[in-house]
């Protein structure tokens, strides 16, 4: 791995329920975030109990992650887009640094 460079980057996990979806891309995409991967059908306890990740009756009645790496200038505005969501929805966001190799598919 000598030949690596890597680079610092933030990841940001957007848990939401599914029919919040489009909600959430089209915010990341308003601001330009380069690329990102959506994990449906999450397990997992939280402040509302056990939430279990089968489809029940479609899509939206889920709970959904999309993960990012952006730079750390877009964290603040992504947070900003988010904070009037979660105040009347549940759901959180997780802040990670990273390192990335290939910087290019995540910046300009």
């Amino acid at each position: 791995m000598k030949n690596l460079r890597f680079s610092p980057l933030k990841k940001l996990e957007i848990i939401l329920e599914g029919e919040y979806q489009e909600f959430a891309t089209d915010l990341l995409d308003r601001i330009e975030v380069k690329g990102y991967t959506i994990i449906n059908n999450l397990s997992g306890k939280g402040s509302h109990g056990f939430h279990d990740g089968h489809l029940m009756f479609n899509e939206d009645d889920v709970l959904i992650m999309i993960i990012a790496a952006v730079p750390e200038s877009l964290v603040s505005p992504i947070l900003q887009g988010l904070a009037p969501f979660y105040n009347e929805h549940s759901g959180v966001v997780f802040i990670s640094d990273i390192q990335v190799t290939r910087l290019v598919k995540f910046s300009d």
